[in-house]
């Protein structure tokens, strides 16, 4: 039984020349690394970006879009989620490319992609992005970071669409970049982005990324159903630390467990609800703060309604 109304045939007879493939009551669990949560009351994957530019200016104003990726970071609850999600696909937005020591990426290339470009071009400063799981539009939306690097330290610009279906171009200094968090404003939907490398020799930048990926596979459990890094480090700790001093390491809840391998990750053990996990990682924080006083926050994004 669908949980929304059916809107996609009254929003297709307003769009006659949408391009896209647009869905109505459509599973959002798949999309997601925890595969967890409820239906999309509407999923809209644009043909490239003026089809998305198209559909967003003519979209009802009172429908809620939400913007998703590879759903690396993400955990949607199990009610769903209302209004619209966009997704954005690899044929219109995943292309990889590099010119002198630009690369420049749509937004649902991912982030190793962009590093791979950036190495084959003989371009350094970008390897980080080898050990980061998820697209350039999470990673703009974010300032992604991994090894002492972050997004604000490679980016030039980067090109988005505004919620009335406008184009814009945004500096470096216009993101307004903090830890884990971009200042820009959150309707924009992010399309492209352009990255300054800096000329270094192939094999030194593929000896960076192998430690990079060497370091993932020892360190962080890649092969579970998880959601990357769950809570942002505090100023001068390590959510990790705090999280195993507190005595949560392999801590459960329903079919959620917090990582033995790697405290600051939460797994879903194969029978968890976005319920289980959310839960979870409330009860860690709680835990954290009682232990040490210090409150952690989630960096995994958390979206949607729970079930009544």
């Amino acid at each position: 039984m669908a949980l929304f109304p059916d809107l996609v045939p009254e929003l297709k007879a307003a769009m006659p020349q949408l391009r896209g493939r647009l869905l109505a009551n459509e599973p959002l669990a798949p999309l997601t690394w925890f595969r967890v949560g409820g239906p999309a009351q509407l999923l809209f994957t644009p043909a490239d970006a003026d089809d998305l530019g198209y559909f967003l200016g003519a979209l009802p104003r009172d429908i809620d879009v939400t913007v998703v990726g590879v759903g690396s970071n993400l955990i949607v609850r199990d009610g769903g989620l209302p209004g619209v999600v966009i997704r954005l696909g690899g044929r219109g937005f995943g292309e990889t490319s590099a010119d002198g020591d630009v690369v420049s990426a749509g937004t649902a290339a991912l982030d190793k992609r962009v590093a791979e470009a950036a190495a084959n071009a003989g371009l350094g400063g970008l390897e980080f992005y080898h050990g980061i799981p998820g697209t350039i539009g999470g990673a703009l939306r974010m300032n992604a970071g991994a090894n002492g690097r972050e997004t604000k330290d490679v980016l030039i610009e980067a090109s988005a669409i505004s919620r009335d279906g406008t184009l814009h171009r945004l500096s470096n200094a216009e993101m307004g970049f903090s830890y884990r968090h971009s200042g820009a404003d959150p309707a924009l939907i992010f399309t492209s982005a352009r990255f300054r490398g800096e000329p270094m020799d192939r094999a030194t930048i593929r000896a960076r990324m192998d430690e990079v990926q060497r370091h993932r596979e020892t360190a962080q459990p890649v092969r579970e159903k998880t959601g990357g890094s769950t809570f942002k480090n505090p100023p001068g700790q390590s959510a990790w630390k705090l999280i195993d001093a507190a005595g949560c390491r392999g801590l459960r809840v329903g079919g959620a467990q917090v990582s033995e391998m790697h405290c600051n990750f939460l797994i879903n053990t194969g029978s968890a609800t976005a319920q289980d996990i959310e839960t979870l990682g409330d009860t860690v924080r709680a835990r954290v703060k009682d232990h040490s006083g210090i409150e952690l926050q989630w960096e995994i994004k958390r979206i949607g309604r729970a079930l009544d």
